[in-house]
């Protein structure tokens, strides 16, 4: 039922029946009223330093950008980053290293599957989950980082910081509960916009393909990895941060036939202990060497 639910709201954000259009103008009053007080709260808040320079990548709306490979891109132009997020799905509560310079400190259930990817693939990196972003900033400022990469943190307007901002493509421009926007792009705040195609681009490998592989998932607006796929006997999708279980998969196999289960790295990390023939669908990003550039200045500039 939660899953049906999830689908059913992700279609009527970006790919609305005509059903979900009415519903969603009877609800513009509030569409309306919810973005007036994101207004308000942007305009209340007063960026603060933590001592340490802050790039946030984010999105304006609900849902899957591909936020996390454009921070692993960025991570690594860096000897010493710290990247800090909530650790959505995570079984924790609190601030948790998850990773310090050189140790993976603890299992993906407590990390969540977001930042455990960016552990398994940054081994320079220190990795941070925190709910308050300010404690999470605070602790990779003391433990020696020279830049933090804050993923998913434009709405964090009380930090001081360069916002990197994916432009998301959406026929519905209004505020939740009408559109998928949790705030709008506020004239007077200073962001720097990554469009797919000018800013940057996305290539795919897999690894290990077999012949008849079915697509599991469990990633937000999942659609999105269509232009990406090989083909494949069925598409299975899962709610965001959904903790796999091996007999859940088992079953998929054995009703589909498939010789393997093709997956994202962000999946993988939640299904490293079971015994199953896997394919990996691995995106990397390929960032504009402007962006990559101005990035370095803001962080250079920040440390003088």
């Amino acid at each position: 039922m939660k899953r049906f639910w999830v689908q059913w709201g992700e279609g009527y954000l970006y790919h609305p029946s005509w059903v979900q259009k009415i519903l969603s103008f009877f609800l513009l009053p509030l569409s309306w009223l919810y973005c007036w007080i994101a207004y308000l709260r942007y305009r209340r808040s007063v960026p603060k330093s933590f001592g340490i320079p802050v790039v946030s990548v984010g999105n304006l709306t609900v849902g899957g950008s591909g936020k996390t490979p454009v921070v692993i891109e960025l991570a690594k132009q860096f000897d010493k980053p710290a990247i800090v997020l909530r650790g959505y799905g995570r079984k924790s509560h609190g601030m948790v290293v998850v990773k310090d310079k050189s140790t993976i400190l603890c299992d993906v259930i407590k990390s969540g599957d977001e930042a455990m990817l960016y552990a398994q693939l940054l081994p320079h990196a220190t990795v941070i989950v925190s709910e308050i972003r300010e404690r999470g900033i605070a602790e990779a400022a003391s433990m020696g980082c020279e830049v933090v990469l804050l993923d998913d943190g434009y709405g964090k307007h009380s930090i001081d910081k360069l916002d990197l901002v994916i432009d998301v493509v959406t026929p519905n421009r209004f505020c939740l509960p009408s559109g998928a926007y949790r705030e709008k792009l506020w004239s007077d705040k200073r962001v720097v916009m990554l469009q797919e195609g000018r800013t940057f681009k996305r290539s795919v490998t897999i690894q290990n393909p077999t012949e008849k592989m079915v697509l599991v998932t469990a990633i937000a607006r999942p659609q999105r990895l269509d232009p990406f796929l090989p083909e494949v006997i069925e598409k299975v999708y899962f709610e965001d941060h959904h903790f796999f279980t091996q007999g859940e998969l088992e079953m998929i196999v054995e009703r589909t036939g498939a010789t393997s289960l093709l997956v994202t790295s962000k999946d993988l990390v939640k299904m490293s202990s079971f015994k199953l023939n896997i394919s990996v669908l691995e995106l990397s990003i390929e960032l504009n060497e402007t962006i990559i550039t101005t990035v370095k200045d803001y962080v250079n500039a920040a440390k003088n």
